[in-house]
């Protein structure tokens, strides 16, 4: 391959979409497509939903909103972010995110290493056949989140 090459890697799966606490997870970049280096997801979130605070022991994470609007709790600090705007969240740093809008808001989801997100949105959440149509909103189920969040490293913190 010359300098002036590139490769381009075509992902190995179907892009396969997670629901979970209103928010339609879409894998974009498995574990598997990128030698375990990261993993990449598009999320579409619901107005007035989002994550409650928590922290990755084992993976950091960074954000980048295409549309909409994002409400980001970072370390205690609140901050609202539009299109364009990008956070990272090193491990063991508090955060959370949620939609002030009225429509639906989406961005792009980095977590760095690859794997164990993934693993978690699969546990934790239910999969759903189409990536723009929000399944019913029904409370979550606590002990199915907090049980799978700590098989992956992440903590979930009480409300700020």
């Amino acid at each position: 391959m010359t300098a002036h090459q590139t490769v381009q890697a075509q992902p190995k799966t179907v892009p396969e979409t997670i629901h979970l606490l209103g928010t339609l997870v879409t894998f974009r970049a498995l574990s598997a497509d990128t030698e375990g280096a990261f993993s990449l997801v598009e999320a579409l979130t619901a107005p007035g939903q989002g994550t409650p605070p928590h922290l990755q022991r084992d993976d950091a994470e960074a954000f980048y909103v295409l549309e909409g609007e994002f409400e980001f709790m970072l370390a205690g600090a609140t901050a609202r972010s539009g299109p364009g705007a990008f956070h990272y969240v090193p491990r063991g740093v508090p955060h959370g995110f949620r939609n002030p809008g009225d429509k639906p808001a989406r961005m792009l989801i980095i977590n760095l290493p690859g794997g164990l997100h993934e693993n978690f949105f699969r546990e934790a959440g239910d999969p759903v056949a189409d990536s723009s149509v929000f399944p019913p909103m029904t409370p979550p189920d606590i002990p199915r989140l907090v049980a799978a969040a700590g098989r992956y490293g992440i903590e979930m913190l009480p409300p700020a």
